[in-house]
């Protein structure tokens, strides 16, 4: 019989499996490494937006009112837009910010994404239902005593039961 050389079907399907096996836990590694990355840009938009209230609350004595309805991009916000007349914070774009942020995910569905609620007085910034990928405690910043589970927000005291 002559000598043969090469693997065999079983050490084949061994190494395979092995390499499937590896590929989904490095998978599993960037899937919450994505959603930790998410995580940080909404903390950051959310930031930003506040400093422009401020910013937008020195000069004019208020903040920008939606008339104490929550205002967003996503579907039961109005579908607002990022800028312009019809933006999701009124007044805010393009002296303020150039353009409001969009959650990462993007989803417009609902009440997902950043929204908004000011009577000018107090204010609520929402990063709601399909935005958080993950919740702070209660003594952490972003929390919110009224969505604990579904939402972060940024808030002044007055708006903190919204």
């Amino acid at each position: 019989m002559p000598d043969r050389k090469g693997f065999t079907l079983i050490e084949l399907l061994v190494v395979i499996a092995i390499i499937g096996l590896l590929a989904s836990i490095v998978l599993v590694s960037l899937n919450s490494a994505r959603a930790k990355a998410r995580d940080v840009r909404r903390k950051t938009d959310m930031n930003q937006i506040v400093l422009a209230l401020e910013m937008y609350y020195d000069s004019y004595g208020s903040y920008p009112s939606t008339g104490g309805v929550y205002w967003g991009v996503c579907a039961n916000g109005g579908s607002r837009d990022t800028s312009g007349a019809n933006a999701y914070i009124p007044g805010i774009t393009p002296d303020y910010m150039s353009v409001l942020p969009l959650d990462p995910l993007d989803n417009r569905t609902s009440w997902s994404g950043y929204i908004y609620r000011s009577n000018g007085t107090n204010y609520k910034l929402l990063c709601h239902s399909v935005g958080p990928e993950s919740f702070p405690s209660s003594s952490e910043p972003f929390y919110d005593p009224v969505r604990p589970t579904w939402a972060w927000a940024l808030y002044t005291s007055g708006a903190r039961t919204w």
